[in-house]
């Protein structure tokens, strides 16, 4: 196989008719965790992996993305797209050029996007859409409400797209934000995080009684998520099952697994992969059939051995179950006489968190016409790994009364089916 030049790296075909999916081919060096960096960019694009094939001899790649946007309403940046997939592809002088941070090489700089605005309902979700139109990405927030019923948002951001050094592109964020928010706009700046990060970054710690609650999900032998039920409507959400088999390849363990449809199916698997040191040498994800997906994935460890040792399949297959049962927590709170929602995400080991979360949420509360007193985005560690907390002070509505258990299982119910794309 030849070296392919960077425009053959990443080919990307449009449907024919509207709602084909379009065709991401991509063709390059292998490298670990590739597969987790392409699908985590693709989604932040706000689209879904309708289909996969992907295949590796360890050291050359050939994958294959079917995708769709999520929402109608979505717009997408082709070269941009094309951009960010070629950033992560070992074989591009663009990668290196472009996007060092990409191979690890140093972080991408912190910028603080700092406005004050008018408090107006949805207002918040209105802001993330622009930021992730324009590729910056947020690491962390903080929505402060003052009583004159102004509101100060510190988002800490990356850019993708690495331009926020220049003024240009610094103005042209706070154009966008001003055209958003319209006459509730009142002042913007960006510039690099200082002394503000430092005291609003680091790790928060829950109450012990509300940790327990949030990270707990107990899975039965039959791969059931028994503490939550994902999809109410839907007796067999909760299911999941992974069949493993060492008789059909000579070098590498079948696992073939069936399971939910949601949107981040793939990425989730991928990234439990990655996480776990699990190389996959061939896998193909179908198209969802009457709301499930089947997946095969030949695989094998670091080592180059199969997986053959029960208790280490045993361990492999609980945890995709957890991952794809139940990737995300979501739950609702006293905080003292206020009310707050609490959403969390596993980090991956290379420190990235999940794209879209704050995306998704901010725009469930606001379809369900519900405020956002405060809000902010922190880390937290448990025994076995560090997780992304969303926090949000709800304010109560006519419609909700947040003291009811019915409208908090609406809330809860509701910012689940969004961010699992149902």
């Amino acid at each position: 196989m030849g070296i392919p030049f960077d425009d053959d790296v990443v080919l990307i075909q449009h449907g024919k008719e509207p709602g084909e999916p379009s065709v991401i081919t991509v063709n390059c060096p292998d490298n670990a965790g590739l597969g987790c960096d392409l699908s985590r960019i693709i989604l932040e694009f706000g689209l879904t992996i309708a289909r996969a094939d992907f295949s590796t001899d360890g050291r050359w790649c050939y994958i294959v993305l079917w995708v769709v946007p999520h929402e109608s309403s979505v717009r997408v940046d082709w070269e941009s797209l094309k951009s960010r997939l070629l950033s992560v592809c070992p074989s591009c002088l663009f990668s290196y050029y472009f996007n060092q941070h990409a191979n690890g090489t140093s972080p991408p700089p912190l910028y603080l996007l700092k406005f004050w605005c008018l408090d107006q309902k949805g207002s918040l979700h209105d802001v993330t859409k622009v930021l992730c139109e324009l590729e910056l990405s947020i690491q962390r927030v903080k929505v402060m409400p003052a009583p004159d019923g102004r509101v100060l948002d510190l988002f800490f951001i990356t850019d993708e797209m690495e331009l926020l050094e220049t003024k240009e592109r610094r103005d042209d964020v706070c154009k966008h934000l001003m055209a958003v928010l319209g006459k509730n706009f009142i002042t913007c700046e960006v510039q690099l995080a200082g002394p503000e990060y430092e005291r609003l970054q680091g790790f928060y710690s829950l109450p012990p009684a509300v940790a327990e609650e949030l990270f707990s999900c107990e899975l039965s032998n039959k791969g059931t998520c028994i503490l939550q039920d994902l999809n109410p409507n839907i007796s067999t959400v909760k299911k999941a099952t992974i069949k493993v088999d060492n008789s059909l390849s000579p070098a590498h363990t079948l696992l073939q697994v069936q399971c939910i449809d949601q949107k981040c199916l793939l990425y989730d698997i991928m990234r439990t992969s990655k996480d776990c040191d699990i190389r996959i040498a061939y896998g193909r994800l179908s198209s969802s059939v009457k709301g499930f997906r089947n997946m095969d994935l030949f695989i094998r460890q670091t080592d180059g051995r199969k997986i053959v040792d029960p208790e280490s399949q045993i361990a492999l297959c609980s945890r995709l179950k957890e991952e794809m049962l139940h990737p995300l927590r979501v739950i609702i709170v006293n905080r003292g006489p206020d009310t707050e929602l609490l959403v969390a995400n596993p980090v991956e080991l290379s420190g990235k968190g999940r794209p879209r979360v704050f995306y998704d949420v901010t725009f469930a509360l606001k379809t369900l016409g519900i405020c956002i007193f405060s809000a902010e985005v922190l880390r937290h560690s448990t025994s076995d790994r560090q997780w992304e907390v969303y926090r949000f002070l709800l304010d109560e509505t006519r419609e909700f009364h947040l003291g009811s258990s019915r409208a908090r299982s609406q809330i809860v119910n509701k910012v689940r089916r969004t961010l699992m794309g149902w």
